[in-house]
């Protein structure tokens, strides 16, 4: 028989952790601490986000991030800071951020599972929002 002054305990189903909007390799995040530690002001970190133009609609932008605004999703991988402007959270959802270096460039590379196209030059490219499994 149960007390009437108990209180019922309320359960509440458990929430899926968040999934890491991106993660970096060792040769980004290598790239990223070095452009942290020669920057000419403080920067925590870099901020990542998307812009519509170019010939297949959108592109990535990469600059220093001075500070972390509320928005923000931070991204913390291998030592180092990566900053997520919140419009693009669903477009980079699952992407590995790289650095590559050949003769002719050096920059950050996006692998994607999001991309459903680029231009042939490699300066634009065309992203869907991730499908998020409920």
């Amino acid at each position: 028989m149960t007390d009437m002054n108990q209180i019922a305990t309320i359960v509440k189903p458990k929430s899926r952790p968040r999934p890491q909007v991106m993660r970096l390799t060792d040769a980004a995040a290598t790239r990223i601490l070095e452009l942290t530690q020669r920057a000419d002001s403080e920067i925590v970190g870099l901020r990542v986000g998307i812009k519509n133009g170019g010939c297949a609609g959108q592109s990535y932008t990469v600059e220093y991030a001075h500070d972390v605004k509320t928005t923000d999703e931070v991204v913390e991988d291998k030592g180092v800071k990566v900053l997520v402007d919140p419009k693009a959270v669903l477009f980079l959802l699952g992407t590995e951020m790289d650095y590559k270096t050949d003769r002719m460039q050096a920059q950050f590379v996006f692998n994607n599972p999001n991309q459903i196209s680029a231009c042939g030059c490699g300066e634009s490219v065309q992203l869907t929002a991730a499908k998020i499994d409920s």
